[in-house]
């Protein structure tokens, strides 16, 4: 017999490949960060209450660090932390080496995320392989593409869905 539940539909094989590739390597991040071991990426650990739970959750995400003021991106959209961050309003960044730092966040509106998206990105190359591989709807963090100097989108209308499929916060100190 069937499952009962409802299913929506099926992420694509991209997608799907890509969740089991961070499930993996995840719990290696969560203790490599603390400790000050190198992951490769700006990463940093992002401890958020759970909206529901109120259980404190750590997830391994990369750091955009842009003239002082931080940003995270919610890579895989406003699911699970993101939604968590949106609804507390306030995290703790564990920084390499275990320094650790009191942050709120603020959801940038979509607008000024597809105009800061664009602004960080627009200097570096748009490799087609990459863009062709990832496909239309996955996209690395804007930490990431920023650090190995790449984009994805070119148009302004290609920042702008970026920016409301995946959500960016800012993090500010205190």
């Amino acid at each position: 017999m069937g499952d009962a539940r409802s299913q929506g539909p099926k992420p694509e094989l991209r997608i799907r490949s890509a969740l089991r590739m961070f499930r993996m390597v995840d719990p290696l991040a969560r203790r490599m960060i603390p400790v000050g071991m190198p992951t490769g990426a700006p990463n940093v650990l992002l401890l958020v209450r759970g909206r529901r739970t109120g259980i404190e959750r750590s997830v391994p995400v990369t750091l955009l660090d842009l003239d002082g003021t931080w940003y995270v991106q919610a890579t895989y959209g406003a699911d699970g932390w993101g939604r968590n961050l949106r609804a507390a309003g306030e995290a703790v960044i564990v920084q390499p080496g275990g320094r650790r730092t009191a942050v709120s966040a603020k959801e940038v509106p979509i607008d000024d995320a597809a105009e800061l998206l664009h602004r960080v990105l627009e200097p570096y190359r748009s490799p087609r392989l990459l863009r062709r591989l990832l496909g239309p709807n996955m996209r690395p963090p804007v930490g990431l593409l920023r650090r190995y100097r790449i984009r994805i989108d070119v148009t302004p209308e290609e920042y702008r869905t970026e920016a409301a499929r995946h959500p960016l916060f800012e993090l500010r100190p205190g």
